[in-house]
């Protein structure tokens, strides 16, 4: 296949020359993550669904989850939920096949549940949780798209991703995940999580924020201990993995004289007012970088076959990650983006670009043609990344 790859020079100051540097994540149990998740997880359900009754996936988009807060008391010692969290899971999908209605509101929410069980220590899935389904039939315009041999994209919309990670970038990914995996041992430590990162020059100041389970923590002592053990292995991490000054800030609302402290009864903001919502938390790469070009399309819970949103995302990633690792040193950073339109095939990009910032004295020439193979690759085999993310090889929050 003749595809227009453009390949061009991008005359910019690389991430780690820059005197300022903002890197976010919102942690698994955010609000906004958990809407992510529980979107991503019906969409691979149903997937599997139908290709254990159909042979294929079938066409669907689950990507409108709204989590609405609930009420909760809690104490040192102690706490209770007051009023349930409201999850409703929309979308459109396949719900029948000829004669045969599918069993796909079963699916959805035994797998939504299931993985709120599984993720959330403080949180009791069947009675914290009011969890409702209000997926439907899709469009037949867009049916007849995805039906297509072709898999013809179903949105004119496009992807980015850029690589390699910068240090700030990185040290904000391991210890949102340090917390959110290791440390969340300690029942104490919830999973709703932010961690906001500032470079100024060559200092690095994270802020975090942690929500803490009442129940597990006698008093405002104890809870001042946990912090500054939190604050003393993040910075001790954060050290292994740059040369520049880290410090560190916990739960930075505390108010001990007013007795103000983040506290909850579930580990998670959801259960006191907080709401979320799919596409408004971390990018396809599991970070929010507004220093970098971002898509602001949601990737989560869309189909992983003629989605462009959610697999041009991914895919341009993957892309810039070759380019970069491929140079050898020579591109010091690549951006890539992949347009869609609407009907035409998914591997075959309305526009496909890679911006490469090189190496001083280096020139891009020597790569172009190194930068499009790895293109027509990863297109020629865009079926892959479809059997990544059905097989829980790539995440999208």
């Amino acid at each position: 296949m003749d595809r227009n790859v453009v390949v061009e020079r991008l005359d910019s100051m690389p991430m780690e020359s820059k005197h300022v540097e903002l890197v976010e994540r919102k942690g698994i149990g955010h609000p906004d993550t958990v809407a992510d998740a529980l979107s991503e997880t019906v969409s691979r359900s149903l997937s599997r669904m139908y290709v254990e009754k159909y042979g294929k996936i079938l066409h669907h988009n689950t990507d409108e989850t709204q989590v609405v807060g609930g009420q909760a008391h809690a104490e040192f010692g102690g706490g209770e939920v007051l009023e349930p969290i409201y999850i409703l899971l929309v979308g459109r999908a396949v719900t029948r096949v000829g004669d045969v209605r599918l069993p796909y509101r079963t699916v959805a929410l035994g797998n939504a549940r299931k993985y709120l069980r599984t993720n959330f220590h403080g949180l009791d899935a069947d009675m914290d949780i009011s969890l409702d389904c209000r997926i439907a039939q899709g469009s037949e315009d867009l049916r007849g798209l995805y039906e297509s041999k072709d898999d013809l994209a179903n949105d004119t919309s496009f992807g980015m991703g850029f690589a390699p990670l910068s240090e700030t970038e990185q040290i904000v990914l391991n210890t949102a995940n340090y917390i959110n995996g290791p440390l969340t041992k300690n029942p104490a430590y919830g999973e709703d999580i932010k961690v906001m990162a500032a470079r100024v020059g060559d200092k690095i100041s994270l802020t975090i924020a942690v929500a803490m389970v009442s129940k597990h923590i006698k008093d405002a002592d104890e809870y001042k201990s946990l912090l500054a053990d939190l604050r003393t292995k993040v910075h001790d991490r954060a050290s292994k993995l740059t040369d520049r000054e880290i410090e560190v800030y916990t739960n930075t609302a505390d108010n001990p004289k007013k007795g103000l402290y983040y506290l909850t009864v579930t580990g998670l903001s959801m259960e006191n007012g907080d709401d979320g919502s799919v596409g408004r938390g971390n990018r396809a790469n599991g970070l929010i970088t507004p220093g970098r070009p971002m898509s602001m399309e949601a990737s989560a819970g869309k189909n992983p076959v003629t989605h462009v949103g959610k697999i041009y995302n991914i895919l341009a990633n993957r892309i810039a990650s070759d380019i970069h690792t491929s140079s050898g040193g020579d591109i010091r950073e690549a951006y890539v983006r992949l347009l869609s339109q609407i009907g035409r095939r998914v591997r075959d990009p309305w526009v496909a670009e890679a911006q490469l910032i090189p190496a001083e004295g280096v020139d891009i020439e020597r790569h172009r043609s190194d930068v499009v193979s790895i293109f027509e690759d990863h297109l020629d085999n865009i079926k892959r990344l479809t059997d990544d993310i059905l097989n829980d090889r790539v995440t999208v929050f």
